[in-house]
């Protein structure tokens, strides 16, 4: 039956101790990390939600220690785009781009997030990542602990967060929604 599960999930890490009770991120820094999901219902709503994105933004250009990430990825043809922007104080700090065949566009995202995240913990005084992204569902995977085949690459990103959670004890990432067809202007 394990090696079964071994085929079906070919990089399912059971041994990882990110996954391992008492030891995950979600039982040691719940608090450390928070999403915000678009819901779109109303056109005022929608309004009201872009106009937080801004003030988001505007806030996080103001504050030297806030980093503002904006990903994406999309999937044309079999090749992967994936894109990451740090933004500090109002500035572009890292832009990578990268390409890839025969994955997913999910894959892609997480990779964007992946880099994005480990580009922006190491830049000096960050203690707030706001992630800002058109796939939350992508992020809301990083903390899946079911066994799914994008679990490495969550496992990774979990890595990432512990060492910027444990740097300091008030480090933070927030994971914002921006669908890409609200035509946001950082977006």
């Amino acid at each position: 039956m394990e090696n079964w599960f071994n085929k079906v999930f070919p990089f399912f890490d059971s041994l990882n101790p990110e996954f391992k009770p008492g030891n995950r991120i979600i039982d040691c820094f719940s608090n450390h990390f928070s999403f915000y999901l678009f819901r779109k219902k109303l056109d005022y709503l929608f309004k009201s939600y872009i106009q937080q994105l801004n003030n988001l933004a505007i806030e996080s250009s103001n504050t030297p220690s806030n980093a503002l990430l904006v990903t994406d990825a999309s999937v044309k043809n079999n090749m992967a785009s994936s894109i990451a922007h740090v933004h500090v104080h109002n500035k572009l700090i890292i832009k990578t781009l990268h390409h890839a065949v025969n994955i997913t566009s999910t894959e892609a995202e997480l990779f964007a997030i992946r880099c994005g995240i480990n580009q922006a913990m190491h830049l000096q005084y960050i203690s707030k990542i706001i992630v800002i992204t058109d796939s939350i569902y992508a992020e809301i995977k990083i903390f899946d602990l079911s066994s799914h085949p994008l679990q490495k690459q969550a496992a990774l990103i979990l890595n990432d967060l512990r060492v910027f959670f444990n740097h300091h004890h008030e480090n933070t990432i927030k994971f914002w929604e921006c669908p890409s067809k609200s035509k946001w202007n950082p977006y």
